[in-house]
Formats: structure tokens, C-alpha cells, sequence
């Protein structure tokens, strides 16, 4: 297990790197999170995916992206056929092959154009580990996502059982789970992990018009942080959201739930809804984050 540092406290303010820093550099790719390190994110968010040879890739989608990915050959594809590129039906070594980050992508216009590939997570562990030790000297969490869905189970990814179980294996190989939230709108992946592995923080992911009441009655418990579309906050919400208690808080967790909106990209409303009281955001320009001292330096 890597681990070099002291337990990390929970930031006063928790700002989260988007994929790695996806407005500066290409999605979910190592120089992405090691650019978040340097711009002083306390936490990365990335999200998985599993091979045909049950390897746990780093990818926001289980396919190849027409938006961002060039074939083998360094062709671009066509958006319709994209979801033909299965990754839950390639072994890593023909994923590896495909270049996701040359191609310019269009709604990123700061993004640096590398030839990079859909990182293995063990590898992007090991990168950022490293980069901590040597570089920035600081421990930062990992907000880490499993991407499922019922239409998706056995399609494009395993049944959320067998997914988190992957999951849960490789990460306790790396990584003191202090330092770890996992986080999916698939509601079946937070109980299932709330069960089997109590002493994992969770992050309820949430771009419904539902109520808070009613999401966490379908949830069934309170996680430690709940993470909606930013547009779907207001000071009101953030306060009764701040109301509830986690369950483990009697586990020398923090009492209060945490929120942790996503994905705040303009410096105005960054500014706005730490000024409703939310306890950090995600963001794909940490940067901008910085910019306005909201992120590690000012948690010091």
C-alpha cells in the first residue's frame, strides 16, 4: 500500500479536479491529475471502467469517445459508431492502443493536445503517488466513480456487485481508504458498498428534479457527501443539506454532510456557491480555482 504521509484531515474546502483537469489538459489521463496536483486540488475525481480481461481503466465512458479518440491507425470516428468500441469487450491491450488526446476537442479550447491513452488505474495510483512524494509534498484524496447503470449491466460494464468488488480489490492494494470517496449516480453502487464495505466514504451523485428528501429515501442512508449539478443548489438546500447527519459520524467522521456540486467551470458562480456555504466543488479548471485562492494554499 502506498502511503507516505500522515492521515489527511478533510479540507476545510475541498476542491476537486474534474477528470484530472479536463478543461487543460485530455480527460482522465495521468498528465491530467498530475496538472491538478500541481495547480492545488485536494482531491481527484476520475471515473472507471472494466475490460473484457477485468482490468479497471480510467475513462468516463465505457466506449471509445468520437469526441476526443482516434483509432489505432490515428483515425477519427464517427459519433454513431462510437459505442461500437466497447471497452467491457476489449482486453487493455487493444484499449491501449487508442489515442485520447491528440484530437482536438472541441468544447475545450485551453485543453493541450498530447498522445496520451485511457490509463489503467493502478498506473494513475502509482504516477500520483509518486508525483506527491517528489513534487507537491501534500497528499490529495481520490473521488473515484463506478459508471453503471441497469441497461449497462453485463453490456458495457459488469453488474454493480462484481464491478465495485474489482474495484474495492485493486484500491486496497494502493490506497488507505481515509483517502478515498466513491461515488455514482447508480444508487445500487452506494448500497451495495455501504453494506459490504461500511468504512468507505460515499458520495451520492445527483442531476435529478427530485427533492433531497426523496433521493435519500431511495438511497436509504445518508452519505458522507451529496453531489448534485451545481444549477440544482441554492442556499436554502446547501442548509438543509448541512442538517442531516452521516450515520458513521459516531466513527470519528465528520457530523455534517458534505456538499460537493459539480461541474463549476465559471469563476462568478465558483464564487457564489462558496458563498452559499458548500464545502467545495468539482471543476474541470482548477486553475480558475486557484486563481481565487480557494484551492490547497488556502486550506492551510
Amino acid at each position: 500500500m502506498i502511503s507516505s504521509f500522515a492521515q489527511l484531515a478533510v479540507p476545510r474546502f475541498d476542491v476537486q479536479g474534474h477528470r484530472g483537469a479536463r478543461g487543460l489538459m485530455p480527460e482522465n489521463s495521468i498528465p491530467a491529475f498530475l496538472l491538478a496536483l500541481d495547480s492545488g486540488v485536494t482531491t481527484l475525481e476520475m471515473d472507471l471502467a472494466v475490460t473484457k480481461d477485468k482490468q479497471i481503466v480510467v475513462t468516463h465512458e465505457p466506449w471509445m469517445s468520437a469526441a476526443y479518440c482516434l483509432d489505432p491507425q490515428g483515425k477519427e470516428i464517427k459519433a454513431r459508431d462510437e459505442k461500437k468500441f466497447n471497452i467491457y469487450k476489449m482486453n487493455y491491450a487493444e484499449v491501449a492502443t487508442w489515442d485520447c488526446g491528440s484530437k482536438v476537442n472541441a468544447r475545450f479550447a485551453e485543453q493541450k493536445k498530447m498522445k496520451t491513452v485511457k490509463p489503467l488505474l493502478s498506473d494513475v495510483i502509482v504516477a500520483v503517488e509518486n508525483h506527491i512524494k517528489n513534487t507537491t509534498k501534500y497528499e490529495a484524496d481520490y473521488n473515484i466513480e463506478i459508471k453503471s447503470s441497469p441497461e449497462d449491466d453485463n453490456r458495457f460494464s459488469p453488474t454493480p456487485e462484481v464491478f465495485s468488488d474489482l474495484a474495492y480489490q485493486l484500491i486496497d492494494q494502493y490506497l488507505p481508504w481515509n483517502r478515498v470517496v466513491i461515488q455514482s449516480f447508480d444508487f445500487r453502487v452506494l448500497k451495495y458498498w455501504h453494506q459490504k464495505y461500511p468504512h468507505v466514504r460515499l458520495a451520492a451523485l445527483v442531476e435529478n428534479l427530485k427533492s433531497i428528501d426523496e433521493n435519500l429515501r431511495d438511497l436509504g442512508f445518508v452519505p458522507d457527501i451529496y453531489s448534485p449539478e451545481y444549477k440544482l443548489l441554492d442556499k436554502n438546500e446547501v442548509d438543509a443539506l448541512h442538517r442531516k447527519t452521516i450515520a458513521r459520524a459516531k466513527e470519528n467522521k465528520p457530523a455534517k454532510l458534505r456538499v460537493v456540486p459539480w461541474t463549476v467551470n465559471d469563476e462568478k458562480e465558483m464564487i457564489s456557491l462558496k458563498e452559499m456555504g458548500v464545502d467545495g466543488f468539482i471543476t474541470d479548471y482548477p486553475d480558475r480555482a486557484r486563481k481565487l485562492k480557494f484551492t490547497r494554499e488556502a486550506n492551510k
